[in-house]
């Protein structure tokens, strides 16, 4: 979602790229979440954080989005990056039936959306 949000609303100025500390397959509820609001992630690939660790790739920053608990799994990347942590629940752990999981999917997508717009306002 952090990606997709990012790319769409600051697009002049950064260029994001996603990856989660395993690679796996998009939740269909944060797909939905996201195509609800006409943003289609649905054949967005998932990568490994460590796969762009291997690259050797330079970013200017590094934003992790992870739950508190995962957040000191997250690898250090090479050269200078200024690292932001912001805690969002991770959708993947949601509980309850499939509305009460997109209810809750929609609170996250809602809080990073405005996470990323707050940010962009800062970073102009």
């Amino acid at each position: 979602m952090a990606e997709a949000f990012l790319n769409s609303l600051g697009s002049d100025r950064f260029e994001a790229e996603s990856a989660g500390l395993e690679p796996g397959q998009l939740n269909p509820i944060v797909v939905e979440a996201m195509k609800e609001i006409g943003i289609d992630i649905s054949r967005n690939a998932t990568r490994s954080a460590f796969d762009c660790f291997k690259s050797g790739r330079l970013y200017s920053y590094v934003i992790t989005v992870c739950d508190e608990t995962n957040a000191e799994r997250c690898p250090v990347f090479p050269g200078f990056a200024k690292r932001l942590h912001w805690g969002f629940p991770d959708p993947a752990k949601l509980q309850g039936t499939y509305e009460e999981k997109l209810r809750d999917a929609r609170i996250i997508r809602d809080s990073i959306k405005a996470q990323i717009e707050q940010w962009l306002s800062q970073n102009t």
